[in-house]
């Protein structure tokens, strides 16, 4: 991802991304029912590098299949990118543990940017306790390892209901997480900063005690040129 459009979307919120991508059609670009750990206070940022689940065969997945170094789960936490998302395909399904905090640890100290699964996870008090963004469905899933099936590795997955493939973006916030197709990320950046900018002159006009009709959306011209007037003001 080109580093100007990473750091533009540091700087703008889920739901403004969501509007943009509505523009361009895009209507099933937010992962449903995932929240993060803690509090977010930076918006987490990164390429997508998934891990599917199946459901499990009983006889393929006994607990000893963990100490194959060739395990999907292990291999996967081993060759996720630096800067990259994680995003676990669990079937939407928070019974079995999608990871615990061992490997979110090992993520984290690789450098990892965030991690997101429709699952659980375990040990999710020590996982919100790391320096790396986490989002999961409640409530995390304690003592079931074997349910799931990791199955296959940086290959196209559902999570949340969304189609996620390997290089689209991430974008993490405390709303929740959405998905931006790769190859429109640097427009979709350069507009929901324009949005953003935009926003914030509105939310001060509206503070201020200024009604919302012809300010937004900007259908007076003054409204406009009030706006030039406030960015000059700001430094943009």
């Amino acid at each position: 991802m080109n580093p100007e459009t990473r750091e533009k979307l540091r700087h703008v919120s889920t739901a403004t991304i969501a509007t943009s991508l509505f523009k361009r059609g895009l209507r099933n670009q937010f992962i449903q029912n995932v929240f993060p750990l803690k509090k977010m206070t930076t918006t987490m940022v990164g390429e997508a590098f998934t891990l599917r689940y199946i459901p499990a065969r009983e006889d393929l997945n006994l607990i000893e299949v963990f100490r194959d170094p060739e395990h999907p789960q292990r291999k996967a936490v081993e060759s996720c990118p630096e800067g990259a998302v994680m995003v676990i395909d669990s079937r939407k399904d928070a019974r079995a543990a999608s990871a615990g905090s061992i490997l979110a640890s090992r993520l984290m100290v690789r450098g990892v940017a965030g991690l997101v699964t429709d699952g659980g996870f375990r040990d999710a008090d020590l996982i919100a306790a790391l320096d790396m963004p986490s989002y999961h469905q409640r409530p995390s899933a304690p003592t079931n390892l074997t349910l799931h099936q990791a199955i296959e590795i940086n290959g196209p997955i559902g999570c949340g209901d969304v189609a996620v493939f390997p290089g689209d973006i991430i974008v993490g916030d405390n709303d929740g997480v959405i998905v931006i197709p790769s190859e429109i990320v640097d427009e979709i950046a350069r507009e929901c900063l324009n949005m953003t900018i935009f926003e914030d002159f509105v939310t001060e006009k509206v503070m201020g005690g200024q009604s919302i009709i012809g300010l937004y959306p900007p259908t007076h011209d003054q409204t406009l040129k009030d706006f030039e007037d406030w960015k000059v003001t700001k430094g943009y």
